[in-house]
């Protein structure tokens, strides 16, 4: 049974996508070109807004977690691992990892895919502005 959280947000002028280990999805309304890791900004809903039952199933290291971005025509999946410190607990962004660092923000590790690896299409389509949703779906490990 795979369980889903969605999250609505815009892209921005300022989006650069060039961030080597870590993709961002922040509910902050504002972007410097000092954040080149975040990809949307005024995001509908953060970590702490998730269902517990999610939460959970991210916890185990075993869990696959799929993180998918649409924008315009444009789509990237990302996918990763889960962790026992994952919390949830952020109230401002959900970041994807490629390494294995855990803190509030983090809703993934072991991430294959960063910023910097996202289409150039769909970095394009989110630097004009474009609504943005963010999928993240989990594959309990079903110990």
């Amino acid at each position: 049974m795979t369980l889903e959280e969605v999250v609505r947000a815009q892209g921005h002028e300022n989006v650069s996508g060039e961030h080597a280990s870590t993709l961002e999805v922040t509910s902050d309304d504002f972007l410097t070109p000092a954040g080149d890791c975040i990809l949307a900004i005024e995001a509908d809903r953060v970590p702490a807004d998730f269902d517990s039952e999610f939460v959970t199933a991210c916890q185990d290291a075993d869990a696959t977690i799929t993180a998918t971005i649409e924008a315009g025509e444009q789509t990237v999946t990302v996918t990763g691992t889960g962790h026992p410190d994952l919390s949830f607990e952020n109230d401002r962004s959900h970041v994807l990892r490629t390494s294995d660092y855990v803190d509030d923000r983090t809703v993934m590790v072991n991430a294959d895919a960063a910023a910097g690896d996202v289409d150039r299409d769909l970095v394009e389509v989110l630097a004009d502005g474009a609504d943005a949703t963010l999928t993240l779906s989990v594959e309990p490990s079903g110990d």
